[in-house]
């Protein structure tokens, strides 16, 4: 008890609330920017820890990060332009309602069951962070393998109602994801002597441009009027949530559950969490002919995904410094400056500090809910603004935050070759969505799948010898062949 006495004091003090606040508001600003990331809002955040004591350091990373999560939702709703690559998944579906008066709702959904899915997070972390990391680290390459063509899976189920062309954008995903050195055996692959793509193309330019600049340009060459969107004053986005919760309690705690396991496994985090819920969703769903057309079940349980996953990363990262994702690749850096290194003894030297880290993601959820509402009511003005005012200044930021990245202009050259691809792609009827899951997975894919063979001598038998990989691999060859049979059964019986 004095050790949870102690992490209350070094919490609520007026130094670390002050962060807390600050953070909070430099979260939201950097995730409703199309093209900036939360990932990018934690490396800025990096130098200006260096003068915080630990606490507060980790308390302006966390608030960042979940606040900046979430605000992605807000011009993807808004604009069909995802601020964060986890708010990708359901852009559309968010984007669909607004087009149908609905902003408001969609709205309060993101807000609402992203609290939801942090809280839950955070009570697994608190409850079983050294378990849920020990199974994470009994992962090898070949539970990976299986892992990574389960989400790649899901692309193809995302677009069920077009399978063939989602293949085919899936495939140019992968084929993306191929370019550069970053592959097992260092061979520079599609480089074509440009040194520049050598490290690959960059998930984050492409997705600025496959989303946002996409949008830029169906907006100038259409000359058509401009689609009437319903803008319905945004007042309440809580309103209706409690009656959306009990109806879909399952979604929610499915979302948060999926999230969070997706999160603790290292090299994973919440942008394929966000799409493998979506898809689970759209799967089990009693009204699957509902999704892409503005329904509010995929979004209630990619929102809890996207934000749980968020403390499940932390899981490995606190108890044996593996970082779950991009940004806590960043923490654990941060941990180790701070010296709180990650490991068993920060549980038993430093609980303190364990405890506070706990306290810190209960309070950057919670203060989620007041600024979250205010972010939402301010960004509804996004609507009022012409098009031709806006478009500009979104392709401004968008430029920037692909510069940004690298500090290249090759980046800000993939961001707007990416859009053209993405508005030729979709004028044609392909989707977008499985390309990006592509390039997130293609390089694990290969590099899963070489060593898991390196290891078995080439015996494709060894990728089913062990139980969570035979377990993985049975699901992921039942998701391919099962519906088709199922259909051709359907058929044969109607027949």
């Amino acid at each position: 008890m004095e050790a949870v006495a102690q992490a209350f004091d070094l919490v609520f003090n007026l130094q670390t609330m002050l962060v807390i606040v600050g953070a909070a508001l430099f979260g939201l600003f950097v995730g409703a920017v199309p093209g900036l990331t939360a990932t990018m809002a934690t490396a800025l955040l990096v130098p200006v820890t260096f003068f915080m004591p630990p606490i507060p350091a980790i308390a302006a990373i966390v608030t960042a990060t979940a606040t900046a999560i979430f605000a992605g939702d807000i011009p993807g709703c808004l604009l069909r332009m995802p601020g964060t690559p986890a708010s990708a998944a359901y852009a559309d579906e968010a984007y669909a309602m607004t087009r149908k008066g609905q902003a408001e709702l969609a709205l309060g959904c993101g807000l609402v069951f992203s609290v939801i899915g942090g809280l839950f997070g955070t009570l697994v972390l608190i409850l079983a962070a050294p378990t849920l990391a020990e199974f994470a680290l009994k992962f090898s390459s070949f539970e990976y393998f299986w892992l990574v063509l389960l989400g790649l899976t899901c692309a193809i189920v995302i677009t069920a109602e077009r399978p063939l062309k989602g293949i085919v954008s899936l495939l140019l995903g992968l084929m993306v994801s191929a370019i550069g050195l970053g592959n097992p055996a260092g061979f520079p692959r599609f480089t074509f002597g440009v040194v520049d793509l050598a490290g690959g193309i960059g998930l984050i330019p492409m997705m600025i441009g496959m989303f946002a600049v996409a949008e830029i340009i169906r907006y100038a060459v259409d000359t058509s009027p401009a689609p009437q969107v319903d803008t319905q004053p945004i007042r309440n986005v809580f309103r209706g949530m409690g009656l959306l919760l009990r109806r879909y309690w399952l979604q929610t705690l499915r979302g948060s559950t999926l999230g969070t396991l997706v999160g603790a496994l290292p090299g994973a985090g919440a942008d394929i969490a966000a799409w493998m819920s979506y898809a689970i969703s759209k799967k089990s769903s009693k009204e699957p002919q509902k999704f892409g057309t503005g329904h509010v079940e995929g979004i209630i349980e990619s929102g809890a995904a996207n934000n749980s996953a968020i403390a499940g990363a932390w899981i490995p990262a606190l108890v044996f410094g593996i970082p779950g994702d991009s940004i806590t690749a960043i923490v654990v850096g941060v941990l180790y400056m701070k010296n709180m290194n990650p490991g068993p003894v920060l549980f038993t030297q430093n609980p303190q500090n364990i405890y506070a880290v706990y306290l810190l993601f209960i309070l950057a959820n919670l203060i989620m809910i007041p600024l979250g509402w205010w972010c939402i009511k301010v960004a509804k003005n996004l609507l009022r603004v012409p098009r031709n005012v806006l478009m500009p200044i979104i392709l401004l930021f968008c430029i920037v935050g692909a510069f940004a990245i690298n500090n290249t202009v090759f980046d800000v050259g993939v961001m707007l070759l990416a859009g053209v691809v993405a508005y030729v792609l979709q004028e044609n009827g392909f989707p977008v969505a499985p390309a990006i899951l592509g390039v997130v997975l293609g390089t694990m894919l290969e590099e899963n799948f070489v060593t898991s063979m390196i290891k078995a001598d080439g015996d494709l038998l060894a990728f089913f010898g062990r139980p969570v990989a035979a377990t993985l691999g049975a699901l992921a060859i039942a998701a391919w062949f099962l519906p088709p049979v199922i259909r051709r059964l359907r058929r044969e019986a109607g027949a």
